[in-house]
């Protein structure tokens, strides 16, 4: 029996022919529409697995549509952030619209809040990066990293003043109300316990704070992401200024130790159970053990950052651990990122807070507010012995959005997401800094 070859119609192999090999995701065209129409048939018969496997699936497939315009479509994909922010921008657009299922949503929502999907991720990044850094050179970072925190604030500080000037509104409304909760660590170690510390010292209602708090902090968040992705163009034109990841100047010195190391999947895999171990004893102690000193709490990740650092430091941990845990990192942030980003969109982002806020005064204020975080640890950066386009990015940037999200909004923006562990200090404890500062500041003007 002689089989004979099918072949198209040469109308529709002529169509197809330009599209033959476009890839999504690196999935072939044919095999990637099918995963489409999959999807698409859940949703039209609302039956979307309610479990981590089904959030997966529908995250996977919108992730990897948008991805693919986003990081095609110009000035978007070079000055606003490309797939990653077109991404999460979209999916927050799906709910505001209407456009998904309750199912959907709430699926979703349990892959990101319930599995702490978002932890992982996190947990992942902060292990990798730290344990890639030469720990010779980790000690030096740290110590100088604080002192550029710092001046972020500073700096942030006395841009919202002058714009206070400019627009008439006076200089303790612009620390209380702009200043701080932008650079408070965010929504979940920021604003809410900003509005409990500004209830508690001033008698105002903690309700209204946190209301003007979390509508300027989240256009500040969105302001952070452009500047972002302008810092790592600027960083292309003017590679002097930037170390195209790392953030201390002259910190090449792993690169010959890496290269010798033979890496197995065994390596990887432990990489993640040290990963999930870390957090556990992290966790522990944030919730349990030492959660703080008096008012300022200690966060998990702050924990994660100084465990790690410590492991590093020691040489407690074989350098194919490193590299595998490395590899992981690489793997979440490659592979896994625009997944996340749905989530994100989905389980974390109100797009009518967003536009509710959205008043030309909130806008410059909070866009000189960030540039002026910017600018402050960009300068104190280069004198600790820093990058100023990585200080910028991580202690002015991570110190001036909504927190764990925003630091991988912010670092996918600016393709630096290697640079989470510095991200996450500042976050976690720039924030806690910034609620002293709070305590002491509130006490002054609000009294």
């Amino acid at each position: 029996m002689n089989h004979k070859e099918i072949t198209l119609p040469k109308k529709i192999e002529s169509w197809i022919g330009p599209f033959s090999d476009l890839k999504i995701f690196g999935i072939p065209l044919s095999l990637f529409s099918v995963l489409t129409v999959i999807i698409l048939i859940a949703h039209v018969t609302d039956s979307l697995p309610n479990n981590i496997v089904g959030g997966f699936s529908f995250m996977f497939v919108i992730g990897a549509i948008f991805g693919e315009i986003g990081k095609r479509l110009p000035i978007f994909n070079k000055y606003i952030g490309g797939a990653p922010v077109m991404i999460f921008l979209v999916a927050a657009w799906f709910i505001q619209q209407g456009m998904l299922t309750q199912n959907e949503i709430d699926t979703v929502t349990y892959f990101m809040k319930k599995t702490d999907f978002l932890d992982l991720f996190i947990a992942v990044l902060i292990t990798g990066s730290i344990l890639a850094v030469n720990r010779k050179l980790l000690l030096k970072s740290l110590v100088g990293y604080v002192p550029t925190i710092l001046a972020a604030v500073v700096g942030a500080s006395i841009l919202g003043i002058i714009s206070g000037v400019i627009f008439g509104i006076p200089a303790d409304r612009i620390m209380m109300l702009y200043v701080l909760p932008i650079m408070g660590g965010g929504n979940g170690a920021g604003a809410i316990p900003l509005s409990e510390i500004y209830e508690s010292v001033t008698g105002g209602s903690k309700e209204q704070y946190y209301s003007a708090a979390i509508a300027i902090l989240t256009i500040a968040n969105i302001v952070a992401i452009i500047v972002a992705a302008t810092l790592d163009t600027i960083g292309k034109k003017f590679p002097a200024l930037t170390g195209n990841g790392d953030l201390l100047r002259k910190a090449s010195l792993d690169v010959e130790e890496a290269k010798k190391t033979e890496i197995t999947s065994r390596d990887i895999a432990i990489g993640l159970m040290l990963a999930a171990c870390v957090y556990t004893i992290s966790y522990a102690l944030s919730k349990k053990i030492l959660p703080g000193f008096g008012d300022v709490k200690i966060h998990t990740f702050a924990y994660m950052v100084i465990i790690v650092a410590i492991l590093n430091a020691t040489g407690i941990c074989p350098q194919e651990i490193k590299e595998g845990a490395k590899r992981l990192g690489t793997f979440f942030t490659k592979h896994l990122l625009w997944v996340l980003m749905v989530g994100v969109g989905i389980a974390y982002t109100d797009l009518n807070v967003i536009i509710s806020a959205l008043t030309l005064t909130n806008v410059i204020i909070a866009a000189m507010i960030v540039i002026g975080a910017v600018f402050g640890s960009a300068i104190a950066g280069w004198i600790m012995g820093f990058y100023p386009i990585e200080a910028s990015i991580t202690a002015g940037l991570c110190m001036a959005n909504r927190g764990g999200s925003g630091d991988l909004e912010v670092l996918a923006a600016s393709n630096r997401m290697n640079l989470i562990s510095y991200a996450q200090i500042s976050s976690r404890l720039g924030g806690g800094i910034v609620l002293v500062i709070a305590s002491i500041v509130f006490g002054i003007l609000g009294g």
